[in-house]
């Protein structure tokens, strides 16, 4: 039986493989499954030399045109996708745009996404106590008087507008109705404002006669925001499976107010809004999203997409300085080349425009001399001449086989 291989063999073997480029991440792995086994010598070179071969072959080669091979690699199962558009995310309340729109949605770069939403983490006083979580939550919650009012009444007797609230809601959302009337006060301005505690309801008189003004009036006391952040429709506290902490999930977005908040995480909290993170944390962190956000989207179809596919595609798109979308506005709007933009969409007004303008076509690039049926002089991204000493490389290969010995 061979020899078993000790704890300083081991080492060694992953050490030499570091020199040779093997990433950190993937000798820890091997180290990790390598310990607690017992070995033989032949076993743990046969291990890194498989290895090492699996990390060559996922090494791109010179030429090798990486655009293309991204492109189809998210393309296609793209094409695969599930038409169920939507999926309830994180919590069971909140209906997400998912699978082939959302999809078109990232490589569009959507001003305004479909269904934008926010993952607000607190910090370690509010995430463990749920009534501190709450204290956040409706702070954050939009309140407007319609969510509040079982009904909002033009009163004709008197021409004054009567909002009539529930008391429990008033009493969940921590308000009372003093604070409801200085926020209504605006109103009765030219008129009056009285509260009835009694019957729990504010009467507007604004001092109209008119019943078309008044119905105005009413629709616009239905929208007051009475307390939270604009734009955040609604938000639900649950705790995160992983950490065990409270968080809040809103629909809708508004993240540089939200991070003002006391008790806000600003280094956890996100959202999917890839624009709103460009203009609050600039540009990486809007490639970041970009790549989270296609990898969850992929993920949650099931679909397995090699990740420095989404990070050609992110890269692709952010690295003007701002976030352009794959299409004629976008990346295929902007190429040097008049042909290649010709050849994406609106054909006649590129080539016009281009004309107009007197550009020159260089035919440097694929799409251009593919039209005009002429040989490509360069495929791929970093296209390189190279020269080889194989006698060279085979001493090389000898020398490395005999340190490992």
């Amino acid at each position: 039986m061979s020899e078993v291989a000790s704890k300083e063999f081991k080492i060694k073997t992953l050490d030499y493989l570091k020199s040779l480029g093997i990433s950190s991440s993937i000798i820890d792995e091997m180290n990790e499954q390598m310990k607690d086994e017992k070995l033989s010598k032949e076993q743990v070179q046969y291990f890194a030399d498989q290895v090492y071969l699996s990390y060559q072959r996922s090494l791109i080669s010179p030429m090798e045109p990486i655009g293309t091979v991204a492109a189809q690699s998210i393309g296609e199962p793209g094409t695969q996708m599930t038409l169920r558009t939507f999926h309830f995310a994180g919590v069971s309340e909140f209906s997400v745009t998912q699978g082939l729109p959302r999809l078109i949605e990232i490589v569009d770069a959507r001003r305004n996404p479909s269904t934008p939403i926010m993952y607000v983490y607190l910090t370690e006083e509010y995430s463990k106590n749920r009534k501190k979580a709450r204290e956040i939550h409706q702070k954050i919650e939009q309140i407007r008087v319609d969510s509040i009012a079982y009904d909002v009444e033009i009163d004709l007797a008197d021409y004054s507008i009567v909002v009539y609230l529930d008391e429990e809601l008033l009493e969940d959302k921590g308000l009372d109705i003093d604070e409801i009337t200085k926020k209504l006060k605006k109103y009765g301005k030219k008129g009056t404002i009285d509260v009835d505690y009694e019957n729990n309801c504010i009467i507007i008189n604004p001092d109209l006669e008119d019943i078309q003004k008044l119905q105005k009036k009413r629709e616009k006391i239905l929208k007051t925001l009475i307390s939270g952040i604009k734009g955040v429709k609604r938000g639900i506290i649950y705790k995160d499976s992983n950490s065990g902490n409270w968080m809040i999930q809103t629909e809708g977005t508004n993240l540089a107010e939200v991070l003002k908040i006391k008790g806000v995480d600003p280094m956890l909290t996100i959202s999917n809004h890839i624009h709103e993170i460009e203009k609050i944390f600039g540009i990486e962190a809007a490639r970041e999203i970009i790549i989270r956000e296609a990898k969850g989207v992929l993920r949650d179809q099931g679909l397995d997409v090699d990740q420095r596919h989404l990070l050609a595609m992110a890269d692709l798109m952010c690295f003007t300085g701002r976030i352009l979308q794959i299409g004629r506005h976008g990346i295929s709007g902007v190429k040097e080349s008049i042909l290649a933009r010709a050849a994406f969409e609106v054909t006649i007004k590129q080539l016009i425009n281009a004309s107009v303008s007197g550009e020159e076509e260089k035919l440097k690039g694929i799409p251009e001399n593919v039209i005009i049926g002429q040989l490509v002089p360069t495929i791929g991204t970093g296209a390189i001449k190279i020269q080889a000493d194989l006698e060279k490389y085979r001493e090389i290969l000898q020398d490395m086989a005999k340190k490992i010995d």
